[in-house]
């Protein structure tokens, strides 16, 4: 039997992530052959998972992530299946791993086929599957480019958003994490009326139109009325007409404003609540 030395555990479990018992038993396992200790582990992380394919993984880590240019940005979800390990500082920390990589591709397949050190981001779960005895995986992918992008992610990593500005200007940098903040905060449904969808508004018109019924009003005033509660609507739901969280005197657009000639061009949300 070939003597395994604690610097040898200490190593795999460095490049692995797995326990210490765990690491020992897989290097005696291997004969003290480092390569095949780590196949053993990833074939261990591969039972877990396919113990564990059919359970709720609702919990996790949302990170937001913009390159050094400031013109791509993605949102990723590593979820698994409680709170408590969501908030075990490695698993945020391999969250965050993940998201630095996830942000150099345009599509969630390209990503978890992408390497993360000598195997792929797929293989990558799997181990970690093994590892912390819970089904691990990716959940969204949200990925944006353009001019200017600003990200935020909300304390205790259950939501992060990020923000395109049409322009990258001085101010733009404070302007786009405000503005992240902002769909972080008031969960917009869409960006301004245009983008809100027809069957949204047909909706709401019919809900307005009923709430004035009850009230009595007269049949030929309802939809006079009912557009000026569907202004209202978008004024609350729509990103840009929102009144900006940190000055109630403007909405997000004038604020965004302040900077130059910029506007809001687009965002994303993504929460784990």
């Amino acid at each position: 039997m070939a003597k395994i030395t604690a610097a040898e555990v200490n190593q795999l479990r460095k490049s692995t992530g797995a326990g210490m018992m765990d690491c020992k038993n897989a290097l005696v396992e291997a004969e003290g052959d480092f390569e095949k200790a780590i196949e053993i582990l990833r074939k261990k992380g591969q039972k877990v998972a396919a113990n564990r394919a059919d359970r709720d993984s609702s919990e996790g880590a949302v990170i937001a992530k913009v390159n050094e240019s400031n013109n791509e940005g993605v949102i990723i979800s590593l979820n698994c299946e409680t709170d408590f390990v969501a908030k075990n500082d490695d698993f945020v920390a391999l969250a965050k791993d993940f998201a630095n990589i996830a942000v150099r591709f345009n599509t969630k397949e390209d990503f978890l086929n992408a390497d993360f050190n000598g195997m792929t981001v797929a293989e990558k779960l799997i181990e970690q599957t093994g590892v912390i005895g819970e089904k691990l995986e990716i959940g969204a992918f949200e990925k944006v480019s353009g001019e200017f992008i600003g990200s935020y992610i909300h304390a205790g990593n259950k939501i992060a958003s990020l923000a395109v500005l049409t322009a990258k200007v001085d101010g733009a940098a404070v302007v786009a994490k405000d503005v992240s903040m902002q769909v972080a905060a008031m969960n917009p449904i869409a960006l301004n009326e245009k983008s809100v969808d027809a069957t949204v508004i047909e909706k709401e018109i019919e809900i307005a139109k009923d709430q004035l019924r009850q009230e009595g009003k007269p049949e030929a005033m309802l939809d006079n009325i009912a557009k000026g509660k569907i202004k209202r609507f978008f004024k609350d739901n729509t990103l840009i007409n929102q009144t900006f969280i940190k000055d109630s005197k403007l909405t997000v657009d004038q604020y965004v404003k302040t900077i130059g000639d910029v506007s809001v061009a687009d965002y994303k949300r993504v929460a784990l609540v």
